[in-house]
């Protein structure tokens, strides 16, 4: 979906979700950032925070369904969309059906651990009882950026 007209809402949403994915990169985090919306309006954002709690579900997409879970005392989040810099991998893409998320948008492909196309599609199995919109390839080019720099760097 590289090629894909984007509207600009989606856009402005992936801006935010860049701007987490470099928080987490100043943090010396994999540089992967995330924001939950609902109804046009951004309700969590969040980062990777793995290395720095030393929590092996500090992704990203589990961090920001938590904040929007806890602020809207629900942990169904039905109709939202989760826009994250980096394609999910299977631990969030399960996390994502059970918070009932209506849509996610991703930038980067993942081709060694991607669960929404790359390597599985949990987004059309019919192990878990919810499925959402999936749209990848969003400002791809860019959290490709980050991640390279980030592995470099670590070399």
């Amino acid at each position: 979906m590289t090629d894909r007209h984007w509207p600009q809402d989606d856009i402005d949403c992936m801006s935010a979700a860049l701007a987490e994915a470099k928080v987490a990169m100043d943090n010396g985090e994999v540089p992967v950032g995330a924001v939950l919306v609902e109804n046009g309006t951004i309700v969590s954002r969040a980062h990777n925070c793995s290395i720095m709690n030393k929590d092996p579900s500090g992704h990203a997409e589990i961090a920001a369904l938590r904040t929007a879970a806890q602020s809207r005392d629900n942990h169904r989040l039905p109709g939202s969309t989760l826009y994250v810099t980096l394609e999910p991998c299977i631990m969030c893409a399960g996390a994502l059906s059970q918070a009932r998320v209506g849509r996610v948008v991703f930038g980067a492909y993942d081709k060694k651990a991607g669960a929404l196309g790359s390597v599985e599609d949990l987004s059309t199995s019919r192990a878990l009882n919810h499925h959402y919109e999936v749209n990848g390839g969003l400002r791809a080019d860019e959290s490709m950026a980050l991640l390279r720099a980030f592995f470099q760097s670590r070399r």
